[in-house]
């Protein structure tokens, strides 16, 4: 009941966030030695409306587990992992703005709780509304946190821009793929990262070609996983 409880408060509060913090649009270049507009490893900007999804799906997840599941097992098994990337989620957006090292730090442990809390998840109870808001916000968070370093790593001259961009998409698959395939139950997380991915050729079409490219051909490999990986659990 308390874990619930705690895992509703922290997800208001994240929904909360984005109306009492200045809207996050990228890191400023200005924060970084090296200025680099638009970063390559960076979506385009439509790709970011998932978040309304991600939010409203959150809550309802977090209402409904209260409300109905309060001491159920399979629900309390996540909510220790998910209250800590929802928590620190709602004070991200005020990190981000101003500390892009630290935000890289925060949205990357952000990024491995969600994903425990959806590979703790169980796909056979409640599943639209355990295991799959689990899932958006683990896919979503395991591209955000590589386009997080991806620009931190240029913004420092670490690596050159479309080097950077690169490295992180073959981070992204490496990360994603092994997990939907712990997970094939359940696509959404696989779904999320194709859309980031989507973002990622958009935004280099005709601009950067590599890296554009290498964003299309990691679609079609998360497809094939998340196509066959589900047909044979079903």
């Amino acid at each position: 009941m308390i874990r619930a409880l705690i895992l509703l408060i922290v997800t208001l509060a994240f929904g909360a966030a984005p109306f009492v913090t200045e809207p996050f649009r990228g890191y400023d270049p200005a924060l970084f030695p090296v200025q680099i507009t638009r970063p390559s490893i960076q979506p385009a900007g439509y790709a970011f409306a998932i978040w309304s999804v991600i939010y409203l799906w959150l809550i309802t997840h977090a209402v409904f587990g209260l409300w109905k599941r309060a001491t159920n097992p399979a629900w309390d098994r996540t909510r220790l992992p998910l209250s800590l990337a929802i928590g620190i989620g709602a004070l991200w957006l005020g990190i981000a703005n101003g500390y892009p090292i630290l935000a890289t730090v925060t949205i990357c442990i952000m990024m491995g709780a969600a994903v425990l809390a959806f590979l703790w998840a169980d796909v056979d109870v409640d599943r639209w509304l355990l295991a799959a808001p689990a899932a958006i916000l683990a896919g979503w968070l395991s591209a955000a946190a590589a386009v997080s370093l991806g620009v931190v790593l240029a913004g420092y001259s670490w690596l050159s821009d479309t080097v950077s961009a690169v490295t992180m998409l073959g981070l992204v698959l490496a990360i994603a793929v092994n997990v939907q395939m712990r997970r094939p139950q359940m696509p959404v997380y696989g779904l999320t990262v194709i859309w980031a991915l989507a973002g990622v050729v958009v935004v280099n079409w005709g601009i950067n070609p590599l890296v554009a490219t290498i964003a299309a051909s990691g679609i079609v490999i998360m497809v094939l996983t998340v196509a066959t990986t589900f047909r044979r659990s079903h």
